[in-house]
C-alpha cells in the first residue's frame, strides 16, 4: 500500500511519519470499525480476526485502511458462544478474556480496535519498549 501501515504512519521513523489531523484519524477509525462490522456481521462466514493492531491496517494512498494479515482469523458459527482455541496475537492487544481463558469471540476484536483507536487518538504506541523505569503502557497513561 501507498502509505504502508498505520504503525509506521504514526511510530515509524521520522520521516515516514504521517502528519495526521483529526477528521483523518477518524475516518481511519471508522474505516476500520466498517472493516470489522463487515467481517463479524455482514459478510457470509462470520471471521474473527484474532490481530487487530497497528501493523495489521494498511493505507492506500487516499489513506483509507485496509484490514490485512488473516493468518491468525478463525471462522466462527453463529450459535456458537464461543471458541476455545490456543492464544494467538499480539500481547498488548488481546482482550483479557481471550488471553487468559482462550474465549474467543469478537468482542476479541473489539477490544484490539480499541486499543488501535487509542494509539491513533493519542499518537502513542501501545507498549513502548524502553527500559523498566521508562516504560510506559498506554492503558496506564
Amino acid at each position: 500500500m501507498e502509505n504502508n501501515n498505520i504503525a509506521r504512519a504514526l511510530f515509524g521513523p521520522e520521516e515516514s511519519q504521517l502528519k495526521l489531523d483529526w477528521p483523518t484519524r477518524h475516518k481511519i477509525c471508522v474505516g476500520i470499525a466498517r472493516g470489522l462490522a463487515y467481517l463479524h456481521e455482514e459478510s457470509r462466514l462470520k471471521v474473527v480476526h484474532r490481530d487487530i493492531k497497528a501493523t495489521n491496517v494498511l493505507l492506500d494512498k487516499n489513506l483509507t485502511p485496509k484490514i490485512s494479515d488473516f493468518g491468525l482469523a478463525k471462522l466462527d458459527e453463529e450459535d456458537n458462544t464461543h471458541i476455545s482455541t490456543r492464544i494467538a496475537g499480539t500481547y498488548g492487544y488481546m482482550a483479557p478474556e481471550y488471553a487468559m481463558r482462550g474465549y474467543l469471540t469478537d468482542k476479541a476484536d473489539v477490544y484490539s480496535f480499541g486499543i488501535l483507536v487509542l494509539e491513533i487518538a493519542s499518537g502513542r504506541n501501545n507498549t513502548s519498549y524502553r527500559s523498566k523505569e521508562e516504560s510506559l503502557y498506554l492503558l496506564d497513561w
